[in-house]
């Protein structure tokens, strides 16, 4: 993501050290629902000068992506239970991420693909306030489409081989 600015508004939490990492330990969807409504309120509470995002790493569950896919309408229902929606967004990642309109293959679903299933939850404010500071915020996708396509899928694999020992050390 920060190494081919896939996401131009990551660096600067990583930087900050404001990213707070956290591996769930749940291998059912109802204990994920826990550590989610837990991490929620955690991210809600926190002062965002010190904690401005989450990413809830998923291991051992959700490992297919339509049930990860399935998954991410209850995750909405508890953002809107907790009146979180508006305040707290979730963006989804996974190994075998496929946006809707695209292939299985197609080398612009690495822009949603990780090591392990993922939750990033993000604060309204805070994507509010670093795209409004970005001058083509609206152009990101398109940007990320033409980066992926010009590494193209054995390029991004080459890189996966040193992220891949990245998130070893995470979890």
């Amino acid at each position: 993501m920060i190494g081919l600015n896939l996401c131009p508004f990551a660096k600067a939490v990583h930087v900050k050290q404001q990213i707070r990492y956290v591996v769930s330990s749940a291998t059912k969807t109802e204990t994920l629902l826990d550590d989610l409504e837990h991490e929620l309120k955690f991210l809600r509470d926190a002062e965002a000068n010190l904690v401005d995002t989450t990413l809830l790493i998923l291991p051992k569950v959700l490992k297919d992506f339509s049930a990860f896919a399935d998954f991410l309408d209850l995750a909405e229902i508890v953002l809107r239970t907790h009146r979180l929606d508006g305040v707290l967004q979730i963006a989804s990642f996974h190994p075998d991420y496929v946006f809707a309109e695209a292939d299985a293959e197609d080398v612009t679903n690495y822009t949603n693909r990780s090591p392990y299933p993922m939750l990033h939850l993000l604060r309204e404010a805070s994507v509010s306030k670093a795209t409004n500071a970005f001058p083509d915020a609206a152009q990101i996708f398109e940007r990320n489409m033409q980066t992926l396509n010009s590494l193209g899928v054995a390029g991004w694999k080459a890189l996966e081989v040193g992220v891949d020992e990245a998130s070893k050390e995470i979890l």
